[in-house]
């Protein structure tokens, strides 16, 4: 993204950009046929159970005056907006944790002052809403969007993690709660009585603990042992949203026996749509008026907390949905997003409902969700590729060859440029290199010596198919959702909270601070185990004495932000400590720490594939050719970590009778630690072997010797 502060520019610039690609936005996503409900339901669930806890917070902190209808209803418009006239269809929209937070502090705030109350509550965050708006708007015409550059890993991770810790949270108190007795409701009842809400509190504890273990065990159905790729590949794909259902269903077992109360377990509550009195935030307009003057000139101040935290969160979640990793084609969209955004706060305060914004973890899991549409075409034309070439007698090298030239032609761009020279040539070099060891590469292969499909499968890069079909029906399956109310309050309380665990144990994983503190915890002796697996590039080039210090930092400054939300209406300070960090990232961080460690610490990323320009022709092929792809697991394709990362794995299956070596190669390395896959300060760094087998470091392809690893330095 260009960094201009010029008033409108960025928006031009976007608008531009998107425009170019609009069309093809639609039919891309339509031409992807069925293969489209999979991330379509998966981003449903992920959207709208939160969103649906959410309303149920909300209903408890503002004496039902906020419902989830309000929140389901929020998140459904602005998505179906976004959706359609957005810039970045794969940033996804819902009313979030903070949002209610700041809601429950302007409620507190509210219905303590007599010329408010809880009657005017509405008609003032209505005019909130309106100030927000316009902050929104100067910030989105003054190019503020530009400074998310500057917002790095640091930044990024640790908003991440709170928001990771605010959801389980909400699951901790969910739980606690269900053990006492709910406001509003009569204690002499049955269900309230000490043996009954202890019953009722452990049937909780089975109902969400079972949700998130067999949803955690449900994403990784794909490298389960039994079933067929087809079964294994509908469990990981649907099932989440299966679980619920499972877990809903099994909640009414007691209720059959006859002598547990009907309440228990306690259910979610929420007025339907059309019950007498909840639509009388829908014509808070009428009452605006009515609001002190005193107290519209005041909204100004939770409206610049509300703007900042929409600025960051709108911004950040866009950047963690587009990042390299994904290699993205389209161009991005921050500032006329957040344009577009103001406009959507305007809309919800006007109707009395909470404001959505772009959302984490949901905007990233979304795009991962996408990355199977375009896999599966690129592996079809590779697979292809590759078999042509062996029936003629080829050998392994040549093999490669032919998979890069087809990957290639399926990547020319729009506009005459350079040919890119990586694509799957590091994997290509890497591979073949690695099979040199085992005898001569340069004899014929066949499908006995290499398992075509499975090499490629873990050769692809990440690619993702870009569309705005998928954002568009969950937004409306949400909205949806609005009228189901009566369906959705058989869902027990607990399966939500289950739930909201979930999201923050997923979001986890990729995270590179979550894996610095766990790297703080493992044992000096086990450390070598991080360098044999997949790792980023601060474990080799930075010691473990500066790695550990950083992590403290800005695990210190994530208690403290996390400490902040739980101060009464001072609270909502919380979004202006995120962006003090980017001055003190770049004053204050460099007087303790290294500049090369900084690098690393703070921008190393983990090994990627270049991105492509976007070529408008060569999509229509691709979308052409999609009725051709083979029908099988359909969120099964990708093989990659959780960021997005590619895996790349050596088959062990490529072996030869003889033991002449290639003379392509001059020397041996893993794949694991290619020249261009990590940070270019890792050329010098090549583990030859690993510590547990040799212990003796690190290979310097430069000076020929072997050096000792970062990783268990302390100073």
């Amino acid at each position: 993204m260009e960094e201009t502060f010029v008033p409108f520019r960025g928006i031009r610039n976007d608008l531009r950009g998107r425009l170019s690609c609009y069309k093809q936005d639609w039919t891309g996503g339509f031409r992807a046929g069925f293969r489209i409900l999979a991330p379509t339901t998966y981003i449903f669930f992920a959207s709208a159970i939160p969103v649906i806890s959410f309303g149920e917070q909300l209903e408890r902190e503002t004496d039902g005056v906020l419902t989830a209808v309000q929140t389901l209803s929020s998140t459904a418009l602005c998505g179906i907006i976004h959706s359609i006239l957005g810039g970045q269809p794969l940033l996804i929209l819902g009313v979030a944790e903070p949002t209610v937070i700041m809601y429950t502090f302007m409620f507190n705030f509210a219905k303590n002052r007599p010329e408010l109350g809880s009657k005017l509550f509405l008609a003032w965050t209505a005019w909130v809403c309106m100030w927000t708006a316009i902050l929104l708007f100067l910030l989105a015409i003054l190019g503020a969007c530009s400074i998310i550059n500057r917002f790095t890993r640091l930044a990024g991770e640790l908003f991440g993690l709170l928001i990771a810790m605010l959801f389980m949270q909400e699951a901790i108190k969910g739980l606690v709660e269900e053990f006492r007795i709910p406001e509003r409701e009569n204690p002499k009842s049955i269900q309230f009585q000490p043996s009954w809400r202890f019953a009722n509190g452990m049937f909780a504890l089975v109902l969400s603990f079972g949700l998130l273990l067999t949803s955690l065990k449900s994403r990784k159905a794909r490298s389960w042992r039994y079933g067929s790729g087809s079964l294994r590949g509908f469990i990981a794909d649907y099932g989440v949203p299966l679980m619920v259902l499972i877990w809903s269903a099994i909640s009414y077992i007691p209720a059959g026996s006859g002598s547990v109360p009907k309440e228990i377990p306690r259910r979610l509550f929420s007025p339907n749509p059309w019950s007498p009195g909840a639509y009388e935030n829908w014509t808070v307009v009428k009452d605006m008026l009515n609001v002190p003057v005193l107290y519209i000139i005041g909204a100004f101040i939770p409206a610049t907390m509300i703007a900042v935290l929409y600025y960051f969160d709108h911004s950040v979640a866009s950047q963690l949905a587009q990042q390299k990793e994904f290699n993205l084609r389209k161009p991005p969209s921050f500032h006329y997003d957040l344009l577009l955004l103001g406009f959507m706060v305007i809309i919800c305060g006007l109707i009395g409902i909470p404001p959505a914004n772009g959302v984490i973890p949901q905007s990233p899991m979304h795009t991962r969700s996408l990355a199977t549409l375009k896999h599966q075409l690129l592996r079809n034309r590779l697979v292809a590729a590759a078999r042509k070439c062996m029936r003629n007698n080829a050998s392994l090298g040549q093999v490669y060859g032919s998979m890069q030239e087809a990957y290639q032609h399926m990547q020319t761009p729009l506009i005459y440029q350079e040919p890119s020279a990586q694509g799957l040539k590091e994997l290509k070099d890497s591979t073949v290199q690695m099979a040199s060891s085992m005898g001569n590469i340069n004899a014929p292969v066949d499908e006995t010596v290499f398992d075509v499909e499975k090499e490629i499968d873990d050769l692809l890069p990440v690619e993702v198919k870009e569309q705005r079909l998928s954002n568009l029906l969950q937004a409306i399956i949400v909205g949806a959702c609005v009228g189901a109310m009566p369906f959705l309050k058989k869902i027990p309380t607990s399966v939500l909270w289950g739930y909201f665990a979930f999201m923050a144990v997923e979001s986890l994983p990729g995270n590179q601070f979550w894996e610095r503190i766990l790297l703080l915890f493992t044992a000096p002796s086990r450390r070598y185990k991080v360098l044999e697996e997949y790792h980023a590039t601060f474990v080799e080039t930075v010691p473990f004495k500066m790695t550990a210090a950083f992590t403290v930092f800005q695990t210190v400054y994530l208690l403290v932000c996390f400490g902040i939300t739980w101060i009464p209406i001072a609270g909502v300070l919380f979004p202006l400590m995120i962006m003090l960090l980017v001055p003190v990232r770049q004053y204050i961080l460099p007087k303790f720490f290294k500049g090369a460690h900084l690098q690393d610490l703070d921008a190393s990323e983990y090994e990627e594939a270049p991105a492509v320009s976007f070529n408008l022709a060569t999509e229509r092929e691709m979308s052409r050719a999609a009725s051709f792809a083979d029908d099988g697991e359909i969120l099964d394709g990708v093989m990659t970590r959780s960021r997005g990362e590619i895996r790349h794995v050596c088959s062990p299956k490529v072996t030869s009778s003889t033991t002449t070596p290639s003379k392509e190669f001059t020397c041996i390395q893993s794949p694991l630690f290619s020249d261009k896959i990590y940070s270019p300060r890792l050329s010098e760094l090549r583990v030859g072997q690993s510590p547990r087998n040799s212990g003796k470091g690190e290979f310097s392809q430069r000076t020929g010797q072997t050096k000792p690893s970062s990783l268990g330095k302390h100073g």
